[in-house]
């Protein structure tokens, strides 16, 4: 076991000598060399996103194109949003689970007029290929791309204003909808999308396309910013990590997905289970909290409200914005409610929390 852990090859995304030459701290994440942060440190990273803009490398997320004359049909039986819905320039967030409701992916889905694009979590990209291979139908191509893309997100109040000086295209674009233009001389694919609560894009190329891009954007003083400070941005928005807050053992219903599982379209993978959690409730919730106290919580810690056990921490951290430790949770029902006293069990001591309605920091993303 532990041999195989080092024998296995941590891949190098095309901008690893980028995040070098700045200086980044590169561990290994999810298959992949990313950077955890640059030497102006997690705070001043956040802070950038949140209240100017900064750029991410998420090159280690998977790509699959799929067409053929019955895409359409696949995709509404392994998805559980409605594909149907999409018109060509739409993206739609959704997920793919297995026949008893556990999720194998979240992932994103592009409507592009000869086919659709599906980005995936990096962890699962061998996995969810399988999954789709496993299910697909007559008439169906998948093809993995992974290799072919590289992809990076520029976040934050300003992005719109420094993304418009080097492309030809207005970026009045609606919140989850996309368009092929050109970036620098280069034909990309620019989302309407992000993973931070914040007005954003993210651009799909080429490795030399993406490194050429980024090295402008950076230039043009552009803050780069790594995983650390990432998470907390998505944290604050309530927004799942595959394999803290979702994962096969978890459902989409008490996840907080149940937005993006359509039960009025036909039948998908998946779809009596969820239904049956959906009719008979859940047993426990993802919920958001917010300590009372001085405390990080952190992922497995235990939630307590008088002593009792309810439930366990997902993902936690220090919100530089609230000064406060935050956390998500996977709570008993009966004591998800908003506004509930709840305690973290932090190093032997039970430290005190709340229990609030996400998103931590109000979601500006909608309203540019």
């Amino acid at each position: 076991m532990i041999q195989g852990v080092l024998n296995q090859t941590i891949k190098k995304t095309a901008l690893y000598n980028a995040h070098a030459d700045l200086g980044a701290k590169l561990i290994p994440f999810n298959g992949f060399f990313m950077p955890v942060a640059y030497p102006g440190g997690i705070q001043s990273e956040y802070f950038a996103v949140r209240n100017v803009v900064g750029i991410f490398d998420i090159s280690h997320m998977g790509e699959f194109f799929i067409n053929g004359n019955s895409a359409e049909a696949f995709l509404q039986k392994i998805t559980i949003n409605n594909v149907g819905k999409m018109k060509v320039g739409d993206a739609q967030y959704s997920a793919m689970c297995y026949p008893d409701g556990g999720i194998v992916d979240d992932l994103i889905i592009y409507r592009k007029p000869d086919g659709y694009f599906m980005v995936v979590n990096a962890a699962n990209i061998n996995k969810d290929f399988d999954w789709l291979n496993k299910n697909i139908i007559k008439d169906v191509n998948v093809v993995n791309l992974s290799e072919t893309y590289s992809l990076i997100a520029i976040q934050g109040p300003e992005s719109r204003d420094i993304l418009s000086k080097f492309t030809d295209v207005e970026l009045d674009m609606p919140f989850y909808s996309y368009q092929d233009c050109v970036v620098e001389g280069f034909s990309v694919m620019v989302s309407r999308t992000g993973y931070t609560g914040e007005l954003g894009f993210e651009i799909y190329g080429n490795a030399d396309q993406l490194l050429h891009i980024w090295d402008t954007l950076i230039s043009s003083g552009v803050k780069p910013v790594g995983l650390a400070a990432r998470d907390i941005l998505r944290m604050e928005m309530k927004y799942c990590l595959y394999g803290n807050d979702i994962d096969k053992s978890t459902n989409p219903i008490e996840a907080g997905l149940s937005w993006i599982t359509d039960f009025s379209k036909g039948s998908f993978v998946g779809k009596d289970s969820l239904l049956r959690i959906k009719e008979n409730g859940t047993k426990r919730q993802l919920t958001a909290f917010m300590m009372e106290e001085r405390g990080i919580p952190r992922q497995g810690y235990e939630v307590f409200i008088n002593s009792q056990k309810i439930g366990y921490v997902t993902s936690g951290t220090q919100s530089p914005k609230l000064k406060k430790g935050i956390g998500l949770a996977y709570i008993d029902s009966l004591y998800h409610k908003s506004g509930n006293k709840i305690a973290i069990s932090i190093r032997g001591q039970l430290v005190p929390a709340r229990i609030i309605s996400p998103p931590f920091i109000k979601d500006t993303s909608l309203y540019h």
